[in-house]
């Protein structure tokens, strides 16, 4: 089985989804193979005004109960909600081995808990070098080359395929065909429900392959 979560490295929804990530990465690990995809977000899918993302960040925080409030230092009014720069540079962090969550989550951080202006290339390579101990230049000109700008594309035309607008999205696959997609929800119980039943009926399928082989030809 396999869960592909797609993500926006600044969404605020992202960030209150990670606990629920890095439950089921738990609870699921031998089981379950986990891989994130970044899905980027539209530029007017992003606030118009600090104001307007300071009053979306009170909305999302008292509806996950947060005893604080997210920092809206990232946006930058004139940057008309092109913000790339932080999801390719999490995307070119590949190359050098981070494969987990580290690159982006040390983006996240930094925007939406520290405020840090990530939208900029030079503010995004500083805080991935730093997290986890690559070459600046490095890095840098591994997120400037077209590989990982067409990597950042492709994953973001897959997560539009599923005909979802929300993210965090998850979708999960199993050995037997069985999908399921998840768009917008942050709450565990929903996924590990699904999970469950689709394990369930994968291992049903083992069982009576064990007992009865192949199906008959036709």
């Amino acid at each position: 089985m396999k869960i592909t979560y797609y993500l926006e490295v600044i969404s605020s929804w992202c960030y209150w989804s990670e606990p629920m990530w890095a439950e089921l990465k738990q609870r699921y690990a031998g089981r379950v193979e986990f891989e994130w995809k970044i899905a980027l977000m539209r530029p007017g899918d992003f606030p118009a005004t600090r104001a307007q993302c300071d009053w979306f960040y009170q909305r999302s925080g008292t509806i996950m109960r947060s005893p604080l409030v997210l920092n809206s230092g990232w946006f930058e009014q004139s940057r008309n909600g092109v913000y790339d720069a932080p999801n390719v540079v999490a995307e070119a962090a590949r190359d050098f081995g981070i494969t987990d969550d580290r690159a982006r989550l040390a983006l996240t951080h930094a925007a939406v808990r520290d405020g840090r202006k990530i939208g900029d290339l030079t503010e995004a390579v500083a805080v991935v070098s730093a997290a986890c101990g690559l070459d600046p230049a490095e890095l840098r000109t591994r997120a400037e080359t077209a590989e990982a700008a067409a990597r950042v594309r492709i994953s973001t035309e897959e997560f539009h395929s599923l005909n979802v607008s929300q993210r965090p999205a998850f979708l999960i696959e199993d050995a037997i065909g069985d999908r399921a997609v998840f768009s917008g929800l942050v709450a565990l119980a929903p996924l590990t429900a699904t999970i469950d039943a689709m394990l369930a009926d994968t291992a049903a399928y083992a069982s009576h392959a064990a007992h009865f082989g192949a199906p008959p030809k036709a």
